[in-house]
């Protein structure tokens, strides 16, 4: 039995929608992850001035500065890792990826700017009637 044209039509531009969403997942992850890998630079930087032999007063704010980074270094890399990993299995239609993928839309609506659109186009397009039905959801 084949479907109608128009069903047809809907599910192929809901299959784009999604694929577009892993793509913008990929995007995203690699680019929050460049960003991880950048601050981790500036946290061992920060490090190496809190090892010198200068001032206490420099190298106490220097530490501090040093631990801020690294640990935002290590959390943006495993954000960036995490949607990656989300998106190329969301582009091939993954339940477990699209409900992965929601609870990282979720978290990402509170990155601003570029996380709060992004979260708001992957939900729109995971939680609609026709995006559930590509994944194989049958509830409401």
């Amino acid at each position: 039995m084949t479907l109608p044209y128009a069903e047809r039509l809907a599910r192929s531009r809901e299959a784009t929608h999604v694929d577009f969403v892993g793509i913008l997942f990929v995007v995203w992850g690699a680019l929050t992850a460049v960003i991880g890998v950048s601050t981790f630079a500036l946290g061992i930087g920060a490090a190496a001035v809190a090892a010198s032999d200068s001032n206490g007063g420099v190298q106490v704010a220097a530490g501090l500065a040093a631990g801020a980074f690294l640990t935002l270094a290590v959390i943006a890399m495993a954000w960036g890792a995490g949607h990656v990993f989300i998106g190329m299995p969301l582009r091939k239609h993954n339940p477990r990826a699209r409900m992965l993928a929601i609870v990282a839309a979720s978290i990402d609506l509170i990155l601003l700017p570029f996380g709060t659109p992004l979260g708001i186009y992957a939900l729109w397009v995971l939680l609609n009637e026709r995006g559930k039905a590509l994944f194989g959801v049958r509830y409401s």
